[in-house]
C-alpha cells in the first residue's frame, strides 16, 4: 500500500484515530457521531449568540453573581468575560472539528473521530447546558433579550444562512449520488430540500420595527443616566452624574436607602462590598446591610477604588490623570447631593426605594423621609419622577407636582397616569406603538448597546436608561433600517443567486460521479467502494 502524503495524514490524525483500519461495521457509529458533532456545534453557534445578546445586560449578570458568591469570595470578577472567553473557544473548537470532519469527507478518508475529541464534544454539552440552567433559574428575563434580538439580525442571518446552506449543497449531492438505493437518495434531498425551503423563504415571517420607511422613523429616544455614567465614572457617585450631564441626559436614575440615622443616600446593593472599601474599615460589618450604617460610617467610605482596581466595564484604561484620581477620591453621595447637581441643571430624578434591613428605625416612615429630603431640597416638584409603587395615593396628595411613573402597564391603567417605566425586552414593537400613539411616554431600561437602542428608536420609544450615554448621545440614526420594498428585493435576489448555486452543485456532481462510474474500484484503499453504500447501510 502507497504511502500517504505526510499533510495528508496530518490533517486526517487531527480527527480521527491512528493506526487503526476501519471496519464496514463502524460506519454507522461514525455517521451518527458526525450527526452528533453537528449537532454540537449548531447548539454552541446558538448559545455564543444568546451571550451575544445579553452582552447588553453583562453589569448586571456581574451583580448577580458578586451577590451569590461575595460571601465566599468577597471580591468582584467580571464573570460575564469568563463566560463569553469560555463559550468562545468551545465555539471555535466545535467549528475547527467540524472543518476537519468535512476535509475527512473531501479526502475520502473515514470518519473515525478519536475519543478525546468525543469526551470534549460532551464537556462542550454541559458547558452549554450549564449556561442554560444558569439563566432559567436566576436570570429567565434574558430570553427575551435574546428573542428581541432577532428582530435586528433576523434579516441578516437569513442571508448567511442561505449562503451556508447552499455551499452545504456540495457534499450533500456527493452523498445523494454515492447513494445505490432510491429511498436512500429520497431520503437525502428531500431533507436538503425541505431546509433550502425554510431557510430561503424565511424573510416571509420575518417582522422587524427597522423594516420602514425613512419617513416613518420616529425621533431620536432621550437618554436617562443609569446611577449616572457608570462607563465613565464609578456608579452612584457625583462624579457619575456629572459624567451623565456632558451626555445631555434628561433625567439621573439611582437607587435609595436610608442611613440607619435617617439620611437618604445612593446605593443599589444590599451590602456595600461590591462597591465600597468597607472590608477594610469595617470588616466585622462587611455582610451587614447596607442601611445599617450611620450617614457618618456611610461618609468614611470611599466609594472609588473598586472602580479603578476591578474596571467593570473595561473603560478605565481611556480615563485621562485627572479623572482617575478624581475617581479614586468618590465618596457615597446622599440623596440631597443628587438633588442639588438636578436643580442646578434643571434635570429630572427617577429613583426606586430599596427595602430597608430587618428593625430599621425608619422602617415604617421610610417614604415619608425621602420625601421631605425632596421638598427641602427645592427642586422643582415637576423634575422628580416618583417610581415607588408603594403609598402612590398619598404620596400623590401631598407634593402634588411629582410625575408618577409606573413600572407595569396594568398599574398605568388602574392609576390613570401616562408614565411607563420597564425593562427592554417587556413590551413589543407593536405594544409600544400603541402607547406612544396614546400619548404614553415610555421608558425602557436598561439600554447599553447600539443594536438595542436601535430597534426601540425604531419602535418608538419616548427614552431609555443606560449605562452607555456617551456611546448612544453621538448615534445619528438607527444602526440599520430599510424600507421593506428594499428589503425584499434583496432577500429575492439572494435567494435566486444562490438557488443558481444549488443547481450548479447538482450539475456538477452529477457529471462527476457520471464520469467516474466506471472507476470507482482503482482507489488504493478501496474506500470509495465503502462509500457508496454507506448511506444505504445507515438509512
Amino acid at each position: 500500500m502507497a504511502q500517504k502524503h505526510p499533510c495528508r495524514s496530518c490533517l486526517v490524525g487531527v480527527y480521527s484515530c491512528h493506526g487503526k483500519d476501519r471496519k464496514p461495521g463502524k460506519w454507522q457509529c461514525a455517521c451518527c457521531w458526525f450527526t452528533f458533532q453537528s449537532f454540537i456545534f449548531l447548539l454552541t453557534l446558538w448559545w455564543i449568540y444568546v451571550c451575544w445578546a445579553a452582552y447588553n445586560d453583562r453589569d448586571d449578570f456581574n451583580t448577580k453573581v458578586f451577590s451569590i458568591l461575595s460571601s465566599i469570595t468577597g471580591m468582584y470578577v467580571n464573570w460575564f468575560l469568563v463566560v463569553l472567553i469560555v463559550t468562545s473557544v468551545v465555539v471555535i473548537y466545535c467549528c475547527l472539528l467540524l472543518v476537519f470532519a468535512l476535509i475527512q469527507v473531501a479526502l475520502k478518508e473515514p470518519l473515525d473521530m478519536h475519543w478525546i475529541h468525543k469526551v470534549l464534544l460532551f464537556l462542550a454539552v454541559v458547558i452549554v447546558a450549564a449556561g442554560i440552567a444558569g439563566i432559567c433559574v436566576r436570570w429567565m428575563e434574558e430570553w427575551g433579550t435574546a428573542l428581541l434580538s432577532l428582530q435586528v439580525t433576523a434579516p441578516f442571518l437569513q442571508l448567511g444562512g442561505v449562503a451556508a446552506v447552499s455551499l452545504l449543497g456540495w457534499f450533500v449531492f456527493q452523498r445523494f449520488f454515492m447513494a445505490k438505493r432510491t429511498v436512500s437518495r429520497v431520503f437525502i434531498l428531500m431533507a436538503y430540500l425541505i431546509v433550502v425551503a425554510a431557510v430561503f423563504l424565511s424573510p416571509l415571517l420575518i417582522t422587524s420595527p427597522c423594516l420602514l420607511e425613512i419617513r416613518e422613523l420616529p425621533p431620536k429616544p432621550a437618554l436617562i443616566g443609569h446611577r449616572g455614567a457608570p462607563m465613565l465614572a464609578p456608579e452612584n457617585t457625583m462624579m457619575s452624574f456629572q459624567k451623565s450631564m456632558e451626555c445631555k441626559v434628561v433625567a439621573f436614575e439611582s437607587d435609595v436607602l436610608l442611613s440607619w440615622d435617617g439620611v437618604p443616600f445612593l446605593m443599589h446593593d444590599d451590602s456595600l462590598k461590591r462597591t465600597t472599601n468597607v472590608l477594610e474599615k469595617f470588616p466585622e460589618r462587611a455582610n451587614n446591610s447596607s442601611s445599617t450604617f450611620s450617614w457618618k460610617e456611610l461618609q468614611s467610605l470611599n466609594a472609588g477604588d473598586w472602580y479603578l482596581e476591578n474596571d467593570p466595564f473595561q473603560t478605565v484604561s481611556s480615563f485621562s490623570k485627572l479623572d482617575r484620581e478624581e475617581a479614586r477620591n468618590q465618596s457615597i453621595p446622599s440623596l440631597r447631593d443628587l438633588l442639588n447637581l438636578a436643580r442646578k441643571n434643571n434635570t429630572s430624578v427617577i429613583f426606586d426605594l430599596k427595602k430597608l434591613s430587618p428593625g430599621h428605625p425608619y422602617e415604617h416612615n421610610y417614604t415619608q423621609r425621602t420625601i421631605e429630603t425632596i421638598l427641602n431640597s427645592s427642586i422643582p416638584q415637576q423634575l422628580v419622577l416618583w417610581l415607588v409603587n408603594k403609598d402612590r395615593d398619598r404620596v400623590a396628595a401631598m407634593p402634588p407636582g411629582f410625575q408618577q411613573v409606573y413600572a407595569d402597564k396594568e398599574a398605568m391603567r388602574v392609576g390613570g397616569g401616562d408614565r411607563l417605566n420597564i425593562r427592554h425586552s417587556f413590551l413589543s414593537g407593536q405594544e409600544i406603538r400603541n402607547l406612544t400613539q396614546s400619548n404614553v411616554t415610555v421608558n425602557m431600561w436598561v439600554v447599553n448597546e447600539r443594536w438595542l437602542f436601535s430597534l426601540l428608536w425604531c419602535s418608538g420609544v419616548s427614552s431609555v436608561t443606560t449605562n452607555s450615554c456617551h456611546r448612544l448621545r453621538d448615534m445619528q440614526r438607527p444602526i440599520w433600517h430599510l424600507a421593506p420594498d428594499t428589503y425584499r428585493a434583496i432577500w429575492i435576489t439572494v435567494d435566486c443567486f444562490f438557488l443558481l448555486v444549488v443547481l450548479g452543485f447538482f450539475l456538477l456532481q452529477r457529471r462527476r460521479f457520471r464520469n467516474n462510474r466506471g472507476g470507482r474500484a482503482e482507489h488504493k484503499n478501496g474506500f470509495t467502494n465503502l462509500l457508496t453504500g454507506e448511506m444505504d447501510t445507515f438509512l
